[in-house]
């Protein structure tokens, strides 16, 4: 495993922000703050950090375990928090919890595979208005054994519309090994619609943006690619519902991102996450303390009200 390079100071603020928030929601459930469900992105953070300067004014599509691609997308830890918890200042006034996001230029759902059809409707919208944006839609190695997906990539094929498919392969589906559940390989399935794949075993931030810089470019002109980062996932599927043993969680993090840049440069990584780690309790104390949003408090007296 290769060593990691020194990350500049934001791009490590940013994974260690959205290190801490998943963190903290965990915490928050666990003490009974928090209902329905969530799915953190504990060991994947790099992934969307990796890639956020090189979209402009493209559209993103996220997915369950979203938390960090809207991070790195908005960099609104606040809002983000408000719509899990309910409360006012939320990105959605609440009603779309931790799994149902919309934002200018983002979306993200619970439903697997259901957004790389819209994602490609995108990406022809733009390419037939000539606009020089993409489509990115990021899913799972559990996604593709869903129909729509290959019904999306035929057609991405087939029109040659700028869409990256990012794949945020953790190993796991729920709780199914990827051995267990996919046949043959997510490089043969793209090759199978003319679709350009690429591989990057690296959590390197300056390594993966070098390497997919050209990438990008080529999506922009019409040249759709998919690219999978074969990570881990930390967590739980959800938030308590972990089936790994002990023994394989303590191995995966002594190889995650974090770890080894903490032993790479612990004085850089130390001061960054003590900074994250104020800021986020700092977050959660006052989001605590705020009224719950209008939709939240009285979703069906608002709702009644609103056909009226």
């Amino acid at each position: 495993m290769t060593a990691l390079t020194k990350f500049a100071e934001k791009d490590l603020e940013l994974l260690l922000l959205i290190r801490n928030f998943e963190i903290a929601l965990l915490d928050l459930f666990d003490a009974g703050k928090l209902n329905g469900t969530t799915h953190t992105c504990l060991g994947q953070e790099y992934v969307p950090v990796a890639l956020a300067p090189l979209l402009r004014e493209d559209f993103v599509f996220s997915n369950h375990r979203g938390h960090g691609h809207y991070l790195a997308r908005f960099e609104d830890p606040s809002g983000l928090l408000a719509e899990i918890m309910g409360r006012e200042g939320a990105v959605c006034s609440g009603v779309g919890g931790s799994q149902h996001i919309y934002r200018e230029g983002y979306l993200s759902t619970g439903v697997q595979g259901q957004s790389l059809p819209i994602a490609v409707g995108v990406a022809l919208h733009y390419l037939r208005t000539g606009q020089n944006r993409i489509a990115v839609v990021h899913i799972g190695d559990g996604t593709w054994g869903e129909g729509a997906v290959y019904e999306a990539l035929n057609m991405a094929g087939l029109w040659s519309v700028p869409l990256l498919v990012v794949v945020e392969d953790n190993g796991i589906a729920q709780s199914t090994p990827t051995g267990a559940q996919l046949a043959g390989t997510i490089a043969d399935r793209a090759a199978s619609f003319g679709i350009d794949h690429h591989e990057l075993h690296t959590a390197d931030v300056n390594v993966i943006r070098a390497e997919l810089a050209p990438v990008v470019a080529d999506v922009r002109r019409g040249a759709p690619a998919v690219v999978r980062f074969p990570t881990v996932r930390l967590g739980p599927h959800s938030k308590g519902d972990d089936t790994r043993s002990a023994e394989e969680l303590a191995d995966l993090r002594a190889g995650e991102w974090s770890a080894r840049y903490a032993r790479g440069f612990p004085e850089q990584y130390a001061a960054a996450d003590a900074r994250q780690r104020k800021l986020v309790a700092g977050l959660v104390a006052d989001v605590s303390a705020r009224p719950p949003s209008v939709w939240a408090a009285a979703p069906a007296e608002v709702g009644s009200g609103a056909a009226r």
